[in-house]
């Protein structure tokens, strides 16, 4: 089996674009990947076209070799963008294995440790009585594990951090108090804050308010996740912009951090994803996947961590709170589906999805900008 053709499809689902990748074989099997890095597309596209050049005639089946080949031949390996060129590849190659061999992508994984997937959902509702009712009908849904709505966390022209962390360490723990001790809750802060202003918002609450604290700081300096945890005892799940094993080894080896927010159309696909899964595991690191993209991310993730060991929960936008739209029936007629808060792990061969070529052929691209955020002193501030 030789690979023919590896054809990038950006393609617009409200409310942003997703990069869908078909890599095709002269065996009539085809698989379906997904990059991440939303918003530069382009430049995505452009590192897969470079792989194209090298990767036509190859087979298909020759997975980690094939990676390999793209992350090191090139002097400047790695990086965010070639990642993710890298990650819609593999996972297109992992779905075309498992058709070639009839089984689940899982199979190729290891095979499946769990039936179902468990999702954590999150409120839409700013801080308030609105975003507790909201956890209440998730919680009456099936929901177990919940992500609460940090203050002013839509606005997308001003952001003044200071504005905020005290209004919303108040609701988390109103939530507490209202939605009782068992069901786990967590924030994200989109890596908005700084040291000080994280420890300032955790102080601010009683031990035991929250069980995870999502992306509170950006990752740039492992050491400044040290003096955070030194502030603070609320868990640290962290991870979802890391692009390789690399860059999450000193998170991973010196302990900082409880739960990896791995993504697996940024890190490397699955390939990378796994290896990092393996080695979490050896410091008690659950996964707990980041998936805000599209239906080719989720039965990605769906198989991977229907494989690993050590697995929390997995992401979901679509729920009775949240609807983000990516999910296009007309695009995607068959994906994986919530069932009482849970993915079903399926045994289609491959990733178990199905993607309308004709319209994603015919859907445009456009141009997409996250919101570029000030503070109140004309600075810029991150998203």
């Amino acid at each position: 089996m030789k690979i023919t053709a590896i054809r990038p499809y950006p393609v617009w689902v409200e409310p942003r674009n997703q990069l869908i990748v078909k890599v095709e074989t002269d065996q009539g099997l085809f698989g379906w990947g997904e990059s991440g890095l939303s918003g530069r597309e382009k430049a995505v596209i452009g590192a897969i076209e470079h792989y194209r050049e090298f990767l036509i005639g190859r087979d298909p089946l020759q997975i980690g070799a094939l990676w390999q080949e793209m992350y090191r031949s090139q002097y400047f390996e790695g990086g965010r963008v070639l990642q993710a060129a890298i990650s819609a590849i593999d996972i297109a190659l992992h779905d075309i294995k498992g058709k070639a061999l009839g089984v689940p992508v899982y199979q190729l994984l290891g095979g499946k440790q769990r039936d179902r997937i468990p999702t954590f959902a999150t409120t839409s509702a700013n801080p308030g009585d609105a975003m507790i009712e909201q956890a209440r009908v998730l919680m009456d849904a099936g929901w177990t594990a919940l992500r609460l709505s940090p203050s002013e966390h839509q606005g997308d022209t001003l952001y003044e951090p200071r504005e905020h962390i005290a209004a919303t360490a108040k609701w988390c723990v109103k939530a507490r108090e209202a939605l009782g001790d068992d069901v786990v809750l967590g924030i994200d802060f989109h890596h908005r804050l700084s040291v000080a202003e994280a420890a300032s918002f955790c102080q601010k609450m009683p031990s035991g308010t929250l069980d995870f604290l999502e992306e509170p700081i950006r990752d740039e300096t492992p050491s400044a996740y040290e003096a955070l945890r030194r502030l603070t005892d609320v868990p640290f799940a962290i991870g979802e912009e890391f692009s390789s094993k690399w860059q999450f080894l000193p998170y991973i080896e010196r302990d900082i951090h409880q739960f990896n927010r791995i993504d697996v159309c940024n890190v490397g696909g699955l390939t990378e994803a796994l290896k990092v899964a393996g080695w979490s595991e050896a410091h008690y690191v659950d996964m707990m996947p980041h998936n805000p993209l599209g239906p080719i991310c989720t039965a990605a993730t769906v198989h991977f961590a229907a494989a690993v060991p050590n697995f929390a929960w997995l992401e979901t936008r679509s729920s009775t709170a949240e609807q983000l739209g990516t999910d296009s029936d007309q695009i995607f007629p068959v994906q994986p589906r919530i069932e009482n808060a849970c993915y079903p792990v399926t045994d289609t061969p491959g990733l178990g999805i199905e993607v309308n070529e004709d319209l994603i052929a015919r859907e445009s691209f456009r141009f997409w900008e996250p919101p570029h955020l000030k503070r109140r002193d004309g600075s810029v501030t991150n998203w």
